[in-house]
Formats: structure tokens, sequence, C-alpha cells
């Protein structure tokens, strides 16, 4: 396969994100090989590629949840706005505060509804008591959930549905007002209908967040998707609009995996 990779610049965007020649080992394994890449403020931009690609690597690196793997090591830089995330002066509880992450399975505390969403806010000191119930409000509103919940809060998170406990988590992250919202293959454990709830959330959420989602659902990106950015063996292949990647991409090994001919 032609590995070749795409610049990756978005000069006439604001970016939220910068990937600056960003290459991730596990150990001995490199995961991910001189990445460049600018996500955009307030869209949605899309990983696809086949497993071990190195998408999720990336998305977990842009809030050093990889921090968290023995053995891990990195060259090259990623910056939210102007700030490297990897500067010895960032503190990194209250950059996972401000970069929301929701992943694959479900994952509510065995706490009520209310008490989920609350977690973080008391965690990190973000409000009084007296505005708690506003912005648990808000929170649930903002992901879609409130009309369904509303009138038991008090219900543990764990006895939701599993599309209603995704959103939940996703009301989890909101309620730290973060800046930037990633998302590992949120639907993947979802049936259509709550995968078309996500989808439809996810899109009214990007008038106010950075959205990054890693998907291996190519008609997900394709309909949610401002960006898509398609990755294969550690690299960058190629990354332009949905729309771009989708109907014309320009390199061959994108068409091979948009067209089901490999992945």
């Amino acid at each position: 396969m032609n590995s070749q990779e795409t610049p990756a610049i978005l000069d006439t965007e604001s970016v939220a994100v910068s990937v600056d020649q960003y290459s991730f080992w596990y150990g001995d394994n490199l995961a991910l090989s001189d990445v460049d890449l600018n996500i955009p403020s307030k869209q949605v931009t899309a990983f696809i590629g086949p497993s071990g690609c190195g998408k999720s690597t990336l998305l977990r690196s842009v809030n050093r949840m990889n921090d968290l793997i023995p053995g891990n090591r990195y060259a090259g830089d990623i910056a939210v706005g102007t700030q490297s995330v990897f500067s010895p002066k960032l503190d990194t509880t209250d950059l996972r505060r401000r970069i929301g992450m929701v992943f694959q399975q479900p994952n509510p505390f065995p706490k009520t509804i209310f008490d989920n969403v609350a977690y973080g806010p008391r965690l990190n000191g973000l409000c009084s008591p007296s505005e708690m119930v506003g912005r648990v409000e808000r929170a649930l509103r903002q992901a879609a959930l409130w009309d369904e919940v509303k009138d038991r809060l008090d219900t543990f998170g764990t006895e939701l549905s599993g599309g209603q406990q995704q959103r939940l988590c996703i009301a989890r992250a909101l309620a730290n007002e973060p800046e930037i919202l990633l998302l590992d293959e949120p639907c993947s454990a979802l049936d259509p209908i709550a995968t078309q709830r996500i989808e439809e959330l996810l899109v009214q959420l990007k008038s106010t967040y950075t959205i990054v989602i890693v998907t291996h659902n190519l008609q997900q990106a394709a309909r949610i998707a401002d960006k898509t950015a398609f990755f294969y063996l550690g690299k960058l292949i190629e990354y332009d609009s949905s729309e771009v990647i989708f109907t014309s991409p320009l390199r061959e090994d994108t068409e091979a995996y948009i067209t089901g001919r490999f992945g």
C-alpha cells in the first residue's frame, strides 16, 4: 500500500488542536509516525482507518490519557490552542477537564444520575452546591437526556439503557464545560436508534464544542464529520473535508479503504 503522507494544514480556519511531527511508541512498538494535523475549532473531525492504525492512540494523546500506559514515549508535539499538552507547566488534571473523553463502552459511575453529572464539577471545584442543580440540568439538556431522566435523578445511572448511559457519559463530560470533546467509538456498542440519537447530538454540540471522533463506521463519519483523517499503519495518509475523502480522495490507499478493498 502507498503510505505517502498528505499535508494537513487548515490555515483558513481557527485551529483547536495542532499536531506537529508527532510519533508515539508503546515500548518498542511504533504506533504513530510523524503525524501533522490541525483540528479546526467547533467542527466534527473523524479519525478513520483499520484497527491498530493509531487513530485511538492519537485521540488519547490529546488529553494525555496515554500517560497511564507504562513504557510509553513520544516525539514531536501536540498543542491545544497555543499551549503544548506536554508543557511541564501544564496541569494534566485541568487539561482533562478542558478536554472531555467518552469511551467505547458506556461507563457510568455506580452513582445516581445526578451524582454522575455532578462528579466532575464537585471534584474540580467548578461551582457552589447551590449552583450544582442548574449545572447538572444544563449538561443533561445539552446531552438530550433531561426530558428522559428529570423525574428520576436519584436513580442509578447504571439502570439506564445503553444509549441513555452513553448520553449520560457525554453529559458528565459536558458538566466540566470543556473546550473539546473526544469520543472513541462512542456508538459501537449501541443499536441503530441509539446511534442516531448520538449522531444528532454531536451535530448539535459542534456549535459550542470542538469534537473529535474515532469511528470504524464510515457512513457515520460521512454523515456527521466536517473533516475526516484516514490513518494506516501509524501514518496519516489523507486529511481533508469529508466530502473530498468520501467522494474523490487523492490517495489510492484512501480510496481502497473507503471502497472496502482493504481494512
